[in-house]
């Protein structure tokens, strides 16, 4: 069997709005949790996990790949809710997408503080 990545646990200062703020944008599927876990699926049954951890935390990057179809949704609700974000990873081009990689892109923090990439084109290729 081939590597195939599974799930991950991303530290949370509510995971419960996590939940409701990823499941929005990346439009996942609400799962069960268990003991601290909020959860939600992702295609290909990627697990994401929520909890909050008894410790400060750095943010973390976290990147997607969506369709034009979702990205476009996924950023009209970006707009919508007036999420501050950017074109580029150095937050110099606010409120802006990026056409990198022959597709469309964008940079946002969640709810916690972590640094979201939506994607339209992988930058491999082959990955996407």
């Amino acid at each position: 069997m081939t590597a195939q990545f599974n799930h991950t646990i991303i530290a949370s200062l509510d995971p419960q709005r996590m939940v409701k703020f990823y499941l929005e944008l990346l439009e996942a599927r609400e799962e069960p949790g268990w003991g601290p876990f909020a959860n939600i699926i992702l295609a290909h049954g990627v697990l994401l996990q929520f909890a909050a951890p008894p410790i400060d935390f750095p943010p973390q990057h976290y990147a997607y790949l969506l369709d034009d179809e979702h990205f476009d949704r996924a950023y009209a609700t970006v707009c919508k809710r007036e999420i501050e974000h950017w074109a580029d990873p150095q937050r110099q081009l606010a409120g802006r997408i990026n056409r990198d990689h022959g597709g469309r892109g964008v940079y946002l923090h969640d709810p916690s503080g972590h640094y979201l990439e939506l994607i339209t084109r992988s930058y491999l290729p082959a990955a996407g």
